[in-house]
């Protein structure tokens, strides 16, 4: 039985989402973010070192790291249906996007996200302004440009196909609605990338998309 150690808010519920369209039955087991800080519990550690989330466990196997995940389920348990078969140019196009989502895509919107924190985080009164002053230089002349720079590539790459994979839907898109999701909530991503807000809205309205959130809980990146 496959476990999914799951915490919310986090890139493990696109592990749920992969199950939920592969029919895999699993368990899930969840964790929560502390209130204040955000950050994950530390019980995970005993699942892997890094403490992070999602991981899983299929019989003796450990593993981290979304697209190790999303890759080995959809070889294992997928049969060809949501990832190219190996050695096709569509699989080469596959795994792109399964690294380009978290290698590419959501370093800026770590960065977006940490520098509005320190926009808004407690300090003395002689250095917030300044602490302010150089998160909003910051976010303007480097972040927010990278942020455009992505949504526009991303935006052009769904005209050429309806799918990020191709003309059939796949892990790719399943791969790359963790960052989509960061860029609506926090990255600029509106009705002036049409393609993009057009893909979220038939992600959401996926039966195994609507099952996988029943099944994680509440879902929110902002």
């Amino acid at each position: 039985m496959i476990v999914v150690h799951h915490l919310d808010n986090s890139r493990s519920q696109r592990i749920l989402w992969l199950l939920e369209e592969l029919g895999v039955p699993y368990e899930l087991k969840r964790y929560r973010r502390d209130p204040k800080t955000m950050l994950a519990p530390t019980e995970l550690r005993a699942m892997h070192p890094l403490g992070k989330s999602p991981v899983i466990t299929d019989g003796e196997l450990t593993l981290a790291e979304s697209g190790a995940i999303v890759e080995y389920l959809a070889d294992r348990y997928g049969a060809d249906s949501l990832i190219p078969a190996h050695g096709t140019p569509e699989r080469l196009r596959c795994n792109y996007w399964l690294h380009y989502a978290e290698g590419s895509a959501m370093p800026p919107l770590l960065l977006k996200l940490v520098f509005r924190r320190v926009e808004s985080a407690p300090a003395p009164f002689f250095v917030k302004p300044v602490a302010r002053s150089i998160a909003r230089k910051v976010q303007r002349s480097f972040v927010d440009p990278q942020l455009k720079l992505h949504l526009d590539y991303l935006e052009g790459e769904l005209g050429k196909h309806a799918w990020f994979g191709g003309d059939a839907f796949s892990v790719a898109d399943i791969q790359l609605s963790f960052p989509l999701e960061a860029f609506a909530a926090r990255g600029g991503l509106d009705e002036r990338h049409p393609r993009l807000c057009a893909f979220l809205r038939q992600i959401h309205a996926r039966p195994a998309y609507q099952r996988a959130l029943q099944q994680g809980g509440e879902y929110r990146l902002g």
